[in-house]
């Protein structure tokens, strides 16, 4: 079993989608990237804390590849717009890839140059990619809160 860790905007959604992949064992909705210990959304909320809106994921490589987990990043959300996904505004919800080992830093790092070389979007990927920092769990009720608002946990 691995980790990979995703910002992409609303953690919401980018929990949801995570979720439905094939070798997706367990995905958690929290915050990383900031300085303040322990935060909770209102502090997230705030923009102030540093943290990013994130979906830690736990993953069978076996299954699936942190490459392929990569490639779905980057087609789920607008990995061009600096601090926005939508009318999402803000720092916490800028699209970062947190990495766990040196490996997934070249792989990422390799992705991003690639589709910013080839133009894939029409606009250059700013997207970070940095060390993991300690994730904090987001509250229970934004543990996947889109498949909970439908009725199906």
């Amino acid at each position: 079993m691995s980790k990979a860790t995703f910002a992409a905007g609303c953690f919401w959604g980018v929990e949801e989608e995570f979720r439905q992949l094939k070798g997706v064992l367990k995905t958690q909705v929290g915050y990383t990237g900031g300085h303040l210990e322990k935060p909770t959304y209102r502090d997230v909320c705030t923009g102030a804390t540093g943290h990013a809106e994130a979906v830690e994921i736990e993953f069978d490589d076996n299954i699936i590849s942190y490459k392929e987990l990569l490639d779905f990043f980057w087609k789920i959300h607008n990995p061009t717009t600096l601090n926005q996904q939508g009318p999402d505004v803000g720092s916490q919800y800028r699209s970062a890839i947190f990495t766990h080992n040196e490996e997934q830093v070249k792989i990422a790092q390799l992705s991003k140059e690639e589709l910013n070389n080839e133009g894939y979007f029409p606009e250059p990927i700013v997207s970070e990619i940095c060390d993991v920092t300690e994730f904090f769990p987001a509250e229970t009720y934004h543990q996947q809160y889109v498949a909970k608002q439908r009725g199906e946990l």
